[in-house]
């Protein structure tokens, strides 16, 4: 794939010395920054490679790796994806969003570890306790979650995206229960719970002193300022939000494809730096809702770009995918092949609502990784390393790939 005609390395080189002069930023904000400045660049080093038929050389620098870099996160997906594509089942998967309130999180940007975690937790305890409930679906569920922080104009907006597979397991075991067609569970009643719950979490962390609050939101360390905050949002209605159910195990890879190695702004949507600031492109759902147009460009100054973009950097450690349930066991392999024997032992009408073939499910036998010549389409092999701030030793007229 080509190189965007502008990434957001290219802002950070430009404008980045002049934003750490003027803003102090935390020490995994500063990491963030060198990362993606350096990424595939001399300074980490790369390799040389030839090919082996036509004697054709090209330079390849080394990635950053960091899980902020929009650059290094298609090949990071791709190796996540093909271990996730084991644990899909031969059923329909839905989608389901759990929003925090925007009083919420302001609190989260100075708590994320505390905050965004209680986010994890208290979703899945809400998904967990309705789907077993009898009245609902009475079954043990697995799924997975994805924290976005991030609107869709790089603004503060922590949420988490869930993908389950539609029903679960019997209390003994021994039954896959399905939901019912194009229904997992009741939106009302997630919402309510979670809630509940997360706010109970929040309290707790607020009395265990587990929560710091500075700036403007001094005064909330508290315990009366504190309350009165929490006070109107018991009884707001909290965004629980469910999608239609995907059309089968491949619809669910390409959204994971799409999700879950996603940073806050792509390096494709970046359509111009000049004299005004950085010009991007947003989608902007109210307007969609609205009927109006909802493809926008918006442009930002590059100090803004830059503090929006850093608004996300997790903190060191945090893992931003969680398994749970089913599919968070350390027997999770077994567990999944038993559900799909139980599945393909199932009467017709057991599983005609999802209309999907159990062998849809079975994962592909990976291909081993070629890298054709761009000149004639054969072998490239590595002739040699060399380590990050110096130059090859190969005296060639070689291609710079920084793709």
């Amino acid at each position: 794939m080509a190189r965007p005609s502008l990434e957001v390395a290219d802002i950070l080189n430009r404008h980045g010395e002049a934003y750490l002069a003027r803003h102090r930023l935390s020490r995994g904000q500063l990491k963030v920054m060198g990362a993606i400045r350096a990424c595939r660049t001399a300074a980490l080093g790369g390799h040389v490679m030839r090919c082996s038929d036509c004697d054709h050389p090209t330079i390849a620098y080394n990635s950053c790796r960091n899980r902020h870099c929009p650059r290094c996160q298609g090949a990071a997906a791709k190796d996540w994806l093909a271990d996730r594509q084991a644990d899909l089942l031969p059923v329909a998967y839905y989608h389901l969003v759990f929003t925090l309130p925007a009083p919420i999180a302001v609190i989260a940007f100075q708590n994320k570890a505390e905050v965004y975690g209680l986010l994890f937790k208290a979703a899945a305890e809400t998904l967990a306790t309705i789907a077993s409930d009898p009245r609902h679906l009475g079954a043990r569920i697995g799924f997975t979650s994805v924290l976005h922080t991030w609107g869709a104009a790089m603004t503060h907006h922590p949420h988490l995206h869930i993908i389950a597979p539609g029903g679960g397991l019997s209390a003994d075991g021994a039954r896959w229960i399905s939901c019912r067609p194009g229904f997992f569970l009741p939106v009302r009643v997630l919402s309510r719970l979670f809630r509940r719950l997360f706010l109970e979490g929040l309290a707790t962390l607020h009395a265990a002193r587990r929560l710091i609050f500075h700036g403007d939101l001094a005064t909330l360390a508290e315990a009366d300022a504190f309350a009165a905050l929490l006070a109107p949002l018991r009884r707001a209605d909290w965004v629980v939000y469910a999608k239609r159910p995907f059309g089968g195990p491949e619809a669910v890879l390409a959204y994971l494809a799409r999700y879950t190695h996603r940073v806050a702004i792509a390096n494709r949507r970046i359509v111009a730096m000049d004299r005004h600031g950085v010009t991007f492109r947003w989608k902007d759902y109210r307007a969609r809702s609205a009927g109006k147009i909802w493809r926008k460009t918006m442009t930002l100054t590059s100090p803004e770009f830059i503090r929006r973009f850093l608004l996300h950097v997790l903190p060191d450690g945090f893992h931003r995918i969680r398994h749970y349930g089913l599919l968070a066991s350390s027997r999770r392999a077994d567990t999944i092949a038993r559900i799909r024997e139980i599945i393909a032992a199932a009467t017709l009408d057991d599983i005609a609502r999802d209309d999907v073939p159990v062998a849809a499910a079975q994962p592909e036998q990976a291909s081993e990784p070629h890298l054709p010549c761009p000149c004639c389409g054969g072998r490239m092999i590595l002739v040699e390393r060399f380590a990050p701030g110096t130059a090859p030793r190969t005296i060639l007229a070689v291609r710079i790939d920084t793709s």
